[in-house]
């Protein structure tokens, strides 16, 4: 029998925020943050990336002459060749691959490949990423809210994340674990409560996790049966970091 992991969850609309018991798999929302809230920033991190300039963009896939893309860690948008989404042009696809115009400049992306960040805003890599060598320093500024999100990599595989102090552990949706091509199903599973009653869900080890030019091995995480509006990076990353913030800037130091 799976085991029980009852949550403090309430009413979804004012306080209900998916969470597990402290220690254990982790939280699954950002610390004193309701549903509704995560989704209401969802929509104004989408409504704010098709105003300005794109912050990421990540290939998800190809459909013939069309471009799965996923901008700012919005849901995959199929954009034919010569079409404009959210400022990225496609140019051209060839097999698991596309060729983008970001901000007048050409890319050429990979299904899996992590996301092409430009423009003001959002996660960077530290300064490792200028000599091209692994780094230990993972600079990231504020977005919209106040919240800090930032490309990824889980096993090699393009993702977005939202930082949250709060989640014990990594947490998703089946559906971004299968994106990332998390075999989910074969780890450990568990129950969790939510505002809409037990769900399945399975605690899993992700072989790494990278974020900028700085990769960790062996990271906790956990997948859940029902929809998320973010992939939450949690302490299972997070503690391997001395983390410093100051005002919209937060700095993550590899201690091991």
């Amino acid at each position: 029998m799976a085991p029980t992991l009852p949550t403090a969850c309430g009413s979804l609309p004012p306080e209900g925020a998916l969470r597990l018991r402290p220690g254990e798999a982790g939280s699954a929302a950002p610390a004193g943050m309701g549903w509704r809230h995560l989704t209401l920033l969802l929509i104004a991190l989408a409504a704010f990336g098709g105003m300005a300039q794109a912050q990421s963009v990540a290939l998800a896939g190809t459909l013939g002459n069309k471009a799965l893309l996923v901008v700012n860690g919005a849901a995959p948008k199929s954009v034919a060749v010569g079409e404009k989404h959210m400022d990225v042009k496609v140019i051209s696809t060839s097999g698991d691959q596309a060729v983008l115009e970001l901000n007048g400049k050409r890319h050429t992306l990979r299904v899996g490949d992590a996301p092409v960040s430009v423009g003001a805003g959002g996660g960077t890599g530290g300064e490792a990423g200028k000599s091209g060598k692994g780094g230990n320093r993972i600079v990231l500024t504020a977005g919209t809210g106040g919240h800090f999100v930032t490309p990824g990599q889980i096993n090699g595989r393009a993702v977005q994340f939202v930082v949250d102090t709060g989640a014990t552990s990594i947490a998703m949706s089946a559906a971004d674990a299968e994106r990332a091509g998390i075999n989910y199903k074969s780890g450990q599973p568990i129950q969790l409560s939510t505002a809409n009653g037990v769900a399945p869900g399975f605690r899993v080890k992700l072989n790494s996790v990278r974020v900028g030019d700085v990769e960790v091995y062996d990271v906790d995480a956990v997948v859940i049966s029902q929809p998320m509006p973010f992939m939450l990076l949690g302490n299972s990353f997070l503690t391997r970091f001395q983390m410093v913030r100051e005002n919209d800037q937060m700095t993550l130091t590899k201690r091991f």
